[in-house]
């Protein structure tokens, strides 16, 4: 029985704080990211080859500045600096799309969007690890994940609103995002108290071989199960292509990311705080099985219910999958290195996003959208056969 205070079981202001931060940030940037690809195309005449080199290159760049950013604030002892120098660096990118006249200052826009995200990627999320009691790290990752999505949807959503009032003027509602992103910054800089590094302690180089020996099985077996599980979760831009294969309105599309969003913020909390109480390794093979169970939906059908059901599970499955991945890399990863843990887990999963995206690309184009979700499917099945190996947790953990 659980005989501590009630008000030592809430969740500690800064996490909500860090929540609110991920929600206008995320919202400025889908304001943007929603539009970008048809300014680029009819704006800017830029071609679809242009727009996916510009796109590789912007996550290819996230990526490898993440790895960077966890190990510098392990070695710093630090995470606030390099998390508002993140998001700083995303909100000065927001003018710079509106004021592009051509390609050059879009790729500099969006690179330099990339490395903020990169920067604050893997030093916020240690901050939330290092914020939260050690038994709500499940409810304050799923808290964080919730609001973040609830940017996610809320910014399409206003971007089409707008776009319907001012007549598709693309470079204004670009400009509108710019004050939610200010907004993030100014919260993070002002609301957040970082907790003190411990006294005297001794900081080395978090990659080198001896530290990394220090995480562990536990933790390397999170970085495999994250890998193959992200394979078989392809970019949800094929969600978007389902439907409109299936006859929707090009308008319309954003629904299917609203949609998809709207399930995930709705029960990335609730899940996030049962992770806490129950089995982590069920409750992630009850994501897994949502993700197959959506793969399915998807393959055989591209309209009416079935499609919307599919959407709608593959929602659920990062609700109940991706909070709690968060939650294991805290747990399984050394206190000091946990920037580092995240930096390197973000890069396995990300790089696996890349791979994904491309086989789910060329599958699609050679044997149709139906191999494309049915290979994800199996991959998922992998991924699940994957929880049977996890090692047993260590001592206190």
């Amino acid at each position: 029985m659980d005989t501590t205070p009630a008000g030592a079981r809430r969740l500690p202001a800064a996490i909500w704080v860090l929540g609110f931060v991920s929600l206008l940030m995320d919202i400025s940037s889908e304001m943007i990211h929603s539009l970008l690809p048809v300014f680029m195309v009819t704006t800017l005449g830029m071609s679809a080859l242009a727009v996916g080199l510009i796109e590789g290159a912007a996550e290819a760049t996230a990526l490898i500045v993440k790895v960077f950013s966890g190990v510098l604030s392990d070695y710093w002892g630090r995470r606030k600096p390099l998390a508002v120098a993140g998001y700083g660096l995303g909100a000065l990118s927001k003018p710079l799309f509106a004021l592009a006249g051509g390609p050059v200052l879009v790729v500099t826009a969006r690179l330099l969007d990339r490395v903020g995200k990169g920067i604050r990627g893997a030093p916020r999320d240690a901050l939330v690890a290092d914020l939260a009691p050690p038994g709500m790290r499940g409810a304050a990752f799923g808290l964080r994940q919730s609001l973040d999505t609830v940017g996610a949807f809320l910014g399409p959503l206003l971007a089409i609103g707008l776009m319907l009032l001012w007549a598709n003027n693309v470079r204004a509602v670009f400009w509108v995002a710019v004050v939610p992103g200010l907004l993030s910054v100014a919260l993070l800089a002002t609301a957040i108290r970082e907790p003190a590094p411990a006294p005297g302690a001794k900081r080395t180089n978090p990659i080198r071989h001896a530290n990394l020996q220090r995480m562990g099985r536990d933790y390397w077996w999170v970085v495999a199960v994250g890998a193959v599980f992200t394979l078989a979760r392809f970019s949800e831009a094929f969600l978007v292509l389902r439907a409109q294969q299936g006859g929707l309105a090009l308008a319309w599309t954003p629904l299917v990311l609203i949609l998809m969003s709207l399930v995930y913020s709705v029960g990335a909390y609730p899940f996030g705080k049962l992770s806490d109480k129950v089995s982590q390794t069920a409750l992630l093979a009850g994501g897994m099985l949502a993700l197959v169970a959506a793969d399915l939906l998807l393959a055989w059908r591209a309209d009416g219910p079935v499609l919307w059901a599919g959407i709608a599970l593959w929602g659920l499955h990062m609700a109940m999958t991706q909070g709690l991945l968060a939650t294991l890399v805290a747990q399984t990863a050394p206190d000091d290195l946990r920037g580092t843990a995240f930096g390197f887990f973000n890069l396995v999963s990300g790089v696996a996003l890349l791979i994904a995206s491309g086989v789910a690309g060329l599958l699609w184009d050679l044997r149709g959208p139906g191999t494309t979700f049915v290979t994800g499917a199996a991959l998922a099945v992998g991924a699940l056969a994957l929880l049977a190996l996890r090692p047993r947790p260590a001592p206190g953990r």
